[in-house]
C-alpha cells in the first residue's frame, strides 16, 4: 500500500554516520534487563531493616495494601432502611368488579361470631367515583411510601381477580404473611352532613374461629397512631357521627378483624356521600396525603 500526498512526502535516506548510534541501545537493553532481574531477586531490594524504608538502590517500594483511609470502602454497605425486614399487608376494601358477581359476593362466610356476606360492592360518591377505585389508589400510594422505607408490602387484591377476596380470606392473607401490621382501607357511605374519618379497632372476640384477644392491645395502638398520622397529614377532623370525636371505633362484627391473628385496623377515610368529603376523596393530591398519613402511623407503630 502506497501512502502519498500531503504529510507523506518521501524522506531522504539517513547518513551512514548515524547508524552506530542505533546499535548502542540495542546492546545495552539485555544488560539493563539482566540487572533489573538481579535487583528483583533480592526480595526487599537489599534492605536489611524493617519494611517501608528506602532500598539500597534508592527506590521506595509502594505497598500493594490499601491505605487506612480507603480500606474497607469496597465492602461498605449502605445503611439499612428503617422498615427493612418488616412485612405490611394493605387491604384495599372491596373490588372494582364485585358488582359483576352478585352471587359470589353474597355467599355467606363464617366470621366467628356470625356469618356475613363474602364481600360487598362498596359505596361511591354521588358523581360515581367508586370506593373500590379509591381504596386501590390509596393502597398503591401507600405501597410506594412504605417500600421506600424498606418494608415488604403485600396487597390482598390489586384488581387482579374477578371479585373479592372474601372477608375471611382477606384476614387469612395477613395471617399467612405473618404481617407486622395490616390496614384495611375504606371510605364510608353515610348520610350527607356526616363528615370526617374514623379508625375501626377489633374488639375482644373469642368465639368459633375468631380469637382476637392477643391482638386487641397492639391493634389499638396501631389504630391510634394511624389516626394521629392521618389527622396531622390530611388536616381532616375525626368523624362527627361515630367515635364521640376520638376518631376511634371498636367493633366485633367485621370478619376481617375477627379472624385476624396479627395487628389490624380499618380506616374509613371520609364519607363519600357528603359533598365536602367527596371533594377531598376525589382529589389525587389529597389521596397522596391520606396515603402518607396512614403510612406514617404504621411506621410509628413498627418503630415501637
Amino acid at each position: 500500500m502506497s501512502y502519498t500526498g500531503p504529510g507523506f512526502e518521501p524522506q531522504p535516506p539517513r547518513s551512514p554516520l548515524r547508524r552506530p548510534l542505533v546499535v548502542v541501545p540495542a546492546v545495552l537493553v539485555p544488560v539493563l534487563v539482566a540487572g533489573w532481574f538481579a535487583y528483583g531477586a533480592t526480595g526487599d531490594g537489599g534492605s536489611s531493616g524493617g519494611g517501608g524504608g528506602t532500598t539500597a538502590a534508592g527506590v521506595t517500594p509502594v505497598s500493594a495494601s490499601p491505605s487506612a483511609e480507603t480500606a474497607g470502602t469496597a465492602d461498605a454497605k449502605p445503611p439499612a432502611k428503617p422498615l427493612t425486614g418488616k412485612v405490611i399487608v394493605i387491604d384495599p376494601g372491596h373490588n372494582p368488579t364485585n358488582y359483576r358477581h352478585p352471587s359470589e359476593i353474597n355467599r355467606k362466610v363464617d366470621i366467628g361470631t356470625d356469618k356475613k356476606e363474602c364481600d360487598t360492592t362498596g359505596t361511591s360518591t354521588n358523581s360515581g367515583y367508586a370506593e373500590a377505585s379509591f381504596t386501590l389508589d390509596v393502597a398503591h400510594r401507600m405501597r410506594t411510601v412504605l417500600e421506600s422505607q424498606g418494608a415488604t408490602v403485600k396487597l390482598t387484591q390489586d384488581a387482579d381477580r374477578p371479585f373479592g377476596p372474601c372477608i375471611d380470606e382477606r384476614a387469612r392473607i395477613g395471617n399467612a404473611a405473618k404481617a407486622d401490621a395490616v390496614v384495611s382501607v375504606h371510605a364510608d357511605g353515610s348520610s350527607t352532613g356526616n363528615r370526617g374519618f374514623h379508625v375501626i379497632l377489633p374488639g375482644a372476640v373469642h368465639e368459633g374461629a375468631a380469637d382476637t384477644r392477643p391482638i386487641v392491645g397492639p391493634s389499638k395502638r396501631l389504630g391510634e397512631l394511624v389516626a394521629n398520622g392521618f389527622r396531622r397529614t390530611t388536616g381532616s377532623a375525626p368523624s362527627n357521627y361515630v367515635g364521640s370525636g376520638t376518631g376511634l371505633v371498636t367493633r366485633t362484627d367485621l370478619g376481617g378483624l375477627n379472624l385476624s391473628t396479627v395487628p389490624k385496623v380499618f380506616i374509613e377515610c371520609g364519607n363519600m356521600r357528603d359533598r365536602q368529603d367527596a371533594a377531598l376523596l376525589t382529589s389525587a393530591a389529597w389521596r397522596q396525603k391520606a396515603a402518607q398519613g396512614i403510612s406514617e402511623g404504621i411506621v410509628s407503630f413498627l418503630h415501637g
